[in-house]
């Protein structure tokens, strides 16, 4: 059942699902005498599309209520969450049921299935029927934007910024918005915003507004998202050793920040170090551009090693995460928080525990306590 197939009609989809439910719950020997059938529109169950019941190992009987859609995102599963259900259990059955419909799924105490037999299937304290790693199928061949492109990401990161926190945003103010800033961030087109928006609106990260434009309603599942599909290798990273000490760099990257704005910064665990401390380490953590790596070389008189570095330098070939950057006249400038959490995520060691504590101490509080504008 991997690969494409042709869904003509909502009957259509509603025939196959039936025999898929029907496999997955007959694999169960004592539901083999359950039945699945075409919702009645003239009994309670009406507004349902299948109905799939039959005796429990107690004596008594249940029901599951399937939902079946065609062409359904997450930001439409809200229309679902208050459907009454006559004493069953609600179910959405769909021909590709993606991760973050899933999770919507599970937060919302609704059961899932699709073409494939990827399935959960609960009755709590009755049946728990849970299966996943067959192929998806799917009736469309449209593709998502690629989110760890330069531009793509810059959107990204513009909307998950804790000082964009609640802003009313519309895509030709993050177009205008991106292409102000110094220095200047890989500028995506109208059209790649648009379908970045459209995409994260179709997965519930982002709302449209009444009075126009839009926001972002999920920031966390959209940074969790978003760290999936970032790609940190396709950054060179160096490794440079030094022997002045610890202030002696500190002063001098400070000094060369200032002669060379949105070049060079702090990143990963030391941007970390200023904006919530958690993790302890020894190292720098650098951003440099590809036209600064010489003047950072001699500035602080390191030397490029194989092992034993106490500098860490990736090369930043992409100007974006230099986008947003936290200054303060007392230091090199730190990346954005947003950018320093996926930063940590990539940088291995005890990375993703700095990451949560940057999650927890700087992201959440500026992303809930905010007043959002409409």
């Amino acid at each position: 059942m991997a690969g494409f197939v042709n869904i003509e009609n909502i009957g259509d989809l509603e025939d196959r699902l039936a025999a898929v439910l029907e496999e997955l719950l007959f694999r169960a020997e004592w539901l083999s005498t359950w039945t699945v059938r075409r919702a009645n529109p003239n009994l309670a169950d009406a507004g349902w599309d299948l109905i799939a019941s039959g005796p429990t190992p107690d004596g008594r009987s249940a029901s599951l209520y399937v939902e079946c859609k065609l062409h359904f995102q997450p930001s439409q599963f809200s229309s679902l969450v208050n459907r009454p259900c006559s004493g069953g259990y609600p179910v959405l059955g769909l021909p590709y049921v993606s991760p973050r419909m899933a999770e919507l799924c599970e937060t919302n105490h609704w059961s899932w299935f699709d073409l494939a037999g990827n399935c959960r299937l609960e009755i709590p304290g009755i049946l728990l029927i849970e299966r996943s790693g067959a192929k998806p199928v799917r009736i469309s061949s449209s593709s998502p934007p690629n989110l760890a492109s330069n531009e793509a990401a810059s959107v990204v990161r513009a909307m998950l910024a804790p000082e964009n926190a609640g802003r009313r945003w519309t895509q030709r103010e993050i177009v205008a918005h991106l292409k102000q800033r110094t220095p200047v961030t890989a500028a995506p087109s109208l059209a790649l915003v648009n379908k970045v928006i459209q995409y994260t609106r179709q997965q519930a990260f982002v709302e449209p507004l009444p009075t126009r434009g839009f926001r972002v309603r999920d920031y966390e599942g959209l940074l969790k998202f978003w760290r999936k599909a970032y790609r940190f290798d396709r950054f060179a990273r160096r490794r440079y050793f030094t022997l002045l000490p610890h202030q002696v760099i500190t002063d001098r990257l400070h000094s060369l920040g200032i002669n060379a704005p949105g070049e060079i910064a702090y990143s990963a665990f030391s941007a970390a170090d200023w904006q919530a401390p958690h993790v302890r380490q020894s190292k720098n953590w650098l951003y440099v551009s590809a036209g600064m790596e010489v003047k950072f070389r001699e500035t602080i008189e390191a030397k490029e090693v194989d092992s034993g570095e106490n500098v860490v330098v990736v090369i930043a070939r992409d100007s974006g995460v230099f986008y947003g950057l936290d200054l303060s006249e007392k230091r090199l400038a730190c990346t954005n928080p947003v950018q320093t959490y996926i930063d940590l995520i990539n940088a291995g060691g005890r990375g993703e525990e700095a990451a949560e504590a940057m999650l927890q101490q700087r992201l959440m509080p500026a992303w809930t306590g905010t007043v959002h504008e409409l």
